[in-house]
């Protein structure tokens, strides 16, 4: 039985977290609920609302569970049904957001904002049902197949830059480039295509994990996500210098989705790519992934700067990624984070088979999804995908593999960076304003032949008035992810 004070003063605690929440301030306003349901834990309301302020840190396996358990005390609460649908619809599982959305339409017949979501959600397991039939994955031919380079011409309308016969990428090729992005114009299809096709084949003839060494006289930088923020990318080049022979980067993943120039960013990151194989790196990030494309922005994005045959295209490519990098045999580098099981040797990532989507659990998942955490052990997926790792786990991985300290991105930071577990784990993120709304620094690390981390933070700068999420999957702008 919960005393007459401690229910009111948790409906205090509610009040205040609910201005939190106005104020977008989401992390204050999570505390509050919390404090609000350890007083008194009977009220489905706090559930829901502290479900949907995980929802806005994009905390969805939180998110699920505090929905759960609303529903647990009233299956009546349509709210929670709302909060766990537009959370799994966030990590790509639509044949559940359809089932809570289709209970919350029952219930409320009337209700057009249910309605829409409903049809839209089934439009999509619909057309996700018909490809998968019209598609059989082991014998289906590459997009290579269906491209022909020789007789894609090249109007004489078009000035911008151009590459040879062969699509030999240049140093001029690469400023022209950048210069001609910046004024918001399209490389012709053709260039693209052919960088492409030269990207897959260099991809497909590597392992999922890469080995650096750091030349002795060199600096060298790693970059976390970048997320479309194609300014933002450039200001990264403009304070540090752009990628060359005597100015290597690894760029952690997350290249695309969510920033509305995402096409600009990965055209831009594979040009130096192919102009600087040796000194230029790529990981896949969970967001080089189709389920994330066709959510957040980057698949609509390709398909209206070019073709459905593109994004196709690229998602053949993002299949091909490394999943890691080792740098001087002393720092190991990915996305996400450390696994789910004890006992993983770099010699079993190196010969992973990653030609594929993400699956839902294993190294793979792990090494895309997975965040640290402050405590020892691990803990469920406060995205509801991957595993939370503890410091000892860290420890542990690090010295069975003789290392000496992890290097991730995937999470935002306020100042653009966090260190943790003893500095044995560093996170990296190199988005600032996320989102043009999140108000956090990016930032990059340099490293050089001492290993010791040097970390240099970035304001935003401004972009063209073209919005984040503006090529987004219509539901997740129904459901306000902006």
């Amino acid at each position: 039985m919960v005393s007459l004070t401690l229910i009111e003063e948790a409906e205090q605690d509610k009040t205040t977290a609910n201005q939190f929440f106005k104020e977008k301030k989401y992390e204050s306003a999570i505390e509050w609920y919390t404090k609000a349901i350890e007083k008194n834990g009977t009220v489905p309301a706090y559930y829901g609302n502290r479900s949907f302020a995980y929802l806005r840190t994009e905390f969805f396996g939180y998110a699920i569970s505090d929905a759960d358990k609303a529903l647990e005390l009233d299956r009546t609460y349509l709210k929670a049904y709302y909060r766990r649908a537009e959370a799994n619809m966030a990590l790509g599982r639509y044949k559940k957001s359809l089932a809570d959305y289709d209970t919350v339409r029952r219930a409320k017949p009337k209700d057009r904002d249910a309605l829409m979501k409903y049809k839209e959600c089934d439009k999509i397991v619909k057309r996700m049902a018909f490809e998968k039939a019209i598609n059989v994955d082991s014998l289906k031919k590459s997009i290579i197949d269906s491209i022909d380079l020789e007789n894609m011409v090249v109007e004489d309308s078009y000035c911008g830059p151009s590459l040879d016969e062969n699509f030999t990428v240049t140093q001029e090729f690469m400023q022209q480039l950048l210069s001609w992005y910046k004024d918001q114009k399209t490389l012709h299809r053709k260039f693209a295509y052919g960088m492409l096709v030269q990207i897959k084949k260099y991809f497909e003839q590597q392992p999922s994990l890469i080995r650096i060494t750091i030349p002795s006289s060199n600096k060298f930088t790693v970059c976390g996500d970048i997320h479309g923020q194609f300014y933002d990318l450039l200001n990264i080049f403009e304070i540090n210098g752009l990628p060359s022979d005597d100015n290597p980067y690894l760029f952690n993943g997350d290249f695309v989705d969510r920033g509305s120039f995402s096409v600009e960013v990965i055209f831009t990151l594979f040009g130096f790519k192919l102009l600087y194989p040796d000194r230029m790196f790529m990981a896949r990030g969970n967001h080089e992934s189709i389920n994330m494309n066709q959510m957040y922005g980057f698949d609509g994005e390709v398909k209206e700067k070019y073709s459905k045959n593109m994004s196709d295209f690229f998602t053949e490519i993002f299949n091909w990624l490394p999943l890691c990098h080792v740098i001087n045999n002393s720092i190991f580098v990915t996305h996400g984070g450390l696994f789910q099981e004890d006992g993983v040797l770099l010699e079993d990532i190196e010969n992973f088979d990653r030609n594929r989507q993400p699956p839902d659990s294993g190294v793979m998942c792990d090494l895309l999804w997975s965040d640290p955490q402050s405590f020892s052990g691990r803990s469920a997926s406060k995205r509801g995908v991957g595993v939370q790792f503890g410091p000892d786990i860290t420890t542990s991985f690090l010295d069975r593999n003789k290392l000496k300290y992890v290097i991730r991105s995937h999470e935002v930071k306020d100042e653009g960076y966090e260190v943790s577990h003893d500095g044995k784990c560093i996170t990296v993120f190199s988005a600032p304003n996320y989102c043009d709304q999140m108000g956090n620094k990016g930032a990059f690390i340099t490293l050089k032949e001492d290993l010791v981390p040097k970390f240099t933070t970035f304001e935003a700068v401004p972009h063209p008035d073209v919005k984040p999420m503006a090529y987004a999957n219509n539901l997740l702008k129904m459901s306000g992810f902006m």
